[in-house]
């Protein structure tokens, strides 16, 4: 759809992130914040990291979100056995004798990456090309993905035999890592009634592909003033030890800081986050809204902080 201005495009992203979070309300209950950071990932062609114990609707969350949206989905169930090629895909002979691509089923616009940690590294490594390029090379031939593209990922935080945590390079093209924790008592009351009757709430889709990438490229034209991007890039700066803007918690409870990538994410989250508020431009509080989601993935805390039981949060709220 084509408006007149940005402005008019900016009003109709606002009216659609209502009716979106409108809709999966009907079945995530009580997971606000968490759905508005998912959607902000999305209009800013972000991947996402979903982490919380088992029960907190992760997967149930991402399948609605792929119900708002028209947009194609595929679920890949992350096993210890799984291998690359059931990833990406595998060349075949036909009946002509003649190699013949069998897409994979990652070649669909939103991926459910569910329970990323089960599986090898060698394994989870077939998505970091389709994460960063938006293709996949299989012998020898690159493969474009479809437009949009998402990665959304589920991961367990209990410590269980037969899991393999990601690495910080994957880590790293993860936009976001969001924590799922227990609902509230209020909450969970009205998911028991919800889940535990006959009643069965169908979502109605709200955005096409087409608005979507429209929506992604008025975040990227939403003008930010020199201050907040200056905030933004002090803010990563501060988080890496041992260098001149280094935080005293990051010298005293990192061992390594966020990089580029962090500064990028926090100034495009920023942006759709002041769309999100009815705003044209993000301020600092927009900023500091989403540094949580950015950059606790993105630092290592060192065995002082573990031995001090310092969590990743307190190190974070405490350089912003």
């Amino acid at each position: 759809m084509k408006y007149n201005s940005d402005v008019e495009a900016a009003e109709a992203l606002n009216k659609s992130f209502q009716a979106l979070k409108k809709e999966i309300s009907k079945v995530i209950i009580g997971q606000d914040d968490v759905v508005k950071l998912l959607l902000t990932a999305i209009f800013c062609q972000g991947h996402c990291l979903l982490v919380g114990v088992p029960g907190l609707a992760k997967t149930l969350l991402i399948q609605t979100l792929s119900g708002v949206l028209d947009l194609s989905f595929n679920r890949i169930q992350f096993t210890p056995d799984l291998m690359p090629s059931d990833i990406l895909g595998s060349e075949t002979l036909d009946n002509e004798r003649n190699f013949r691509f069998i897409k994979g089923p990652v070649f669909a616009n939103i991926i459910l990456a569910d329970e990323i940690n089960r599986t090898p590294p060698k394994t989870q490594s077939a998505l970091l090309e389709a994460m960063q390029e938006y293709a996949v090379t299989v012998a020898g031939q690159k493969h474009n993905l479809s437009r949009p593209f998402f990665v959304l990922a589920t991961q367990n935080p209990i410590e269980q035999e037969g899991t393999y945590p990601l690495p910080e390079a994957q880590l790293d093209r993860f936009m976001f890592m969001i924590s799922l924790d227990y609902p509230s008592y209020k909450s969970e009351l009205e998911i028991v009634k919800a889940t535990t009757s006959d009643v069965r709430y169908q979502v109605k889709q709200v955005l096409t592909s087409a608005e979507i990438e429209d929506f992604q490229h008025l975040v990227r034209r939403v003008p930010v003033t020199d201050n907040v991007i200056e905030y933004a890039v002090s803010l990563v700066h501060k988080t890496r030890p041992k260098t001149e803007l280094a935080s005293k918690e990051a010298n005293s409870y990192l061992e390594w800081g966020a990089g580029p990538r962090a500064s990028q994410a926090l100034i495009l989250a920023a942006k759709c986050n002041a769309l999100f508020n009815g705003k044209y431009s993000p301020d600092i509080e927009d900023v500091k809204a989403v540094a949580l989601a950015v950059l606790r993935h993105r630092i290592v805390r060192n065995f002082k902080a573990e031995a001090d039981g310092i969590s990743v949060e307190d190190i974070v709220g405490k350089i912003i």
